[in-house]
């Protein structure tokens, strides 16, 4: 998942207790009922001194930012969006880990539209070729049915368990150059993508992606080749970014903060602006949108909201216990893996590394009829030092994000709403 990545910290992960039948139904204090909308977050917070009391009396150190965004519908059931901001700074650095995948579904699947080549689409077979050093090629995906590789499942993979090398098959795919300028040229200036995560690369090595070619999976035709490709531009931050007080580099302790300035980068902002771009496409401007057709939509909304056991793919079914309903869906469940009820459903992206928890989600109760967009970001790097491993994610990041869902969601559940939404349209999901 970037960084040290979620497989890691799931595996040290203690099994916590199920609180979430009693506490999504919890009714909002009656503190709540005069809260200001500037503060409605820190409100919200405040009133559970037992969930978020240890993490506001250190909010700096833990780096605290949420967005949370209220969706009433009209008449025509379109979506009127407000949001309320805590903390929220596009000049306060964080390590974004997976949350940066989303982007790269999203331009991955509108690139292979505008090819507009007959027989090219998310389910063509495709092989990656290692043209220089530092590159690894690959013609086989053992997890696909088929142990083909496509795009399409490497977007599914990305989503049901936040695959690493998914993202890095289309960060070749996409190239540096597209990846940052066809989101800049959409107003989403506030993103940097400069580097794979499976494995660690120089700079000279991210600026380079390897040779694609897609082919018919019956014939063998090729139907197109991409050569390798090297950007001439540097994507890296012009100035330090300064993480933590020391750093392990090389096994060795260096007592010195890590520079971030060659690391992905994307502000909280710009996580929900291309969460709700994607989930309603026409709530927002034309140039913000992706070329996307209606049969993508279906499928991303499917693979972001669906869960391990339900994907059909082996090597995800077999594993239960590894791949829980909550492996990728922080709010709400982060602290459990106990199943997810069947009436909630999260359409999101999160991110786990470096001690950066993020949580970027669209989040659905059927039955509630409560639909809300929910984007944070949480810090619990406890001794200062980055990439040792040694983060609090089981003591407080997990829980933290699990009562976060659980605190917002028994609001929802009791806000005075004009009419019922019709979600419909993400029905087919749950």
């Amino acid at each position: 998942m970037g960084g040290e990545g979620i497989g890691k910290a799931r595996r040290k992960r203690r099994l916590l207790r199920l609180r979430v039948a009693a506490t999504v139904l919890l009714l909002l204090p009656p503190t709540l009922a005069n809260a200001t909308m500037a503060d409605l977050v820190e409100q919200i917070l405040s009133n559970h001194p037992d969930w978020f009391g240890a993490v506001l009396g250190r909010i700096d150190h833990h780096q605290v930012q949420i967005l949370y965004t209220q969706i009433d519908r009209d008449v025509e059931n379109r979506p009127i969006f407000t949001s309320h901001a805590y903390r929220v700074d596009p000049h306060v650095y964080f390590y974004p880990a997976s949350a940066v995948k989303l982007p790269a579904a999203l331009l991955a699947l509108e690139k292979l539209n505008r090819l507009r080549i007959d027989g090219l689409d998310r389910n063509t077979p495709l092989r990656f070729d290692s043209a220089a050093p530092g590159r690894i090629s690959t013609e086989r995906d053992e997890t696909a049915p088929d142990g083909l590789p496509t795009i399409g499942h490497y977007i599914r993979k990305l989503f049901l368990v936040s695959d690493n090398d998914a993202f890095d098959r289309l960060y070749d795919f996409l190239g540096q150059p597209a990846l940052n300028e066809s989101l800049w040229s959409r107003g989403y200036g506030q993103v940097r993508l400069t580097h794979r995560l499976a494995l660690p690369r120089t700079e000279a090595q991210n600026a380079c992606a390897n040779p694609v070619t897609f082919y018919d999976g019956r014939t063998g035709r090729t139907l197109y080749e991409q050569p390798l490709t090297c950007s001439d531009r540097s994507y890296v931050a012009a100035e330090p970014i300064l993480q933590g007080t020391a750093h392990i580099a090389g096994g060795e302790l260096v007592n010195a903060p890590m520079d971030f300035r060659g690391k992905n980068r994307i502000t909280v902002g710009a996580l929900q602006a291309l969460l709700k771009a994607l989930l309603f496409p026409e709530a927002v401007e034309p140039s913000q949108r992706f070329d996307l057709t209606a049969d993508d939509l279906d499928f991303l909304y499917r693979a972001m909201s669906q869960l391990p056991r339900e994907s059909g793919i082996e090597a995800y079914t077999a594993a239960p216990g590894h791949y829980h309903d909550s492996y990728v869906k922080f709010a709400l469940f982060g602290d459990t893996t106990a199943p997810v009820p069947d009436g909630i459903r999260l359409f999101n992206k999160v991110g786990l590394a470096y001690g950066y928890l993020v949580e970027n989600a669209y989040i659905v109760d059927y039955e509630k009829g409560i639909e809300y967009l929910l984007t944070a970001v949480i810090s619990v790097n406890e001794n200062g030092v980055l990439n040792d491993g040694e983060y609090a994610y089981d003591e407080i990041g997990f829980p933290f994000m699990a009562n976060l869902g659980r605190a917002m969601h028994a609001y929802e559940a009791t806000r005075p709403r004009a009419r019922r939404p019709d979600l419909s349209r993400f029905a087919p999901y749950r």
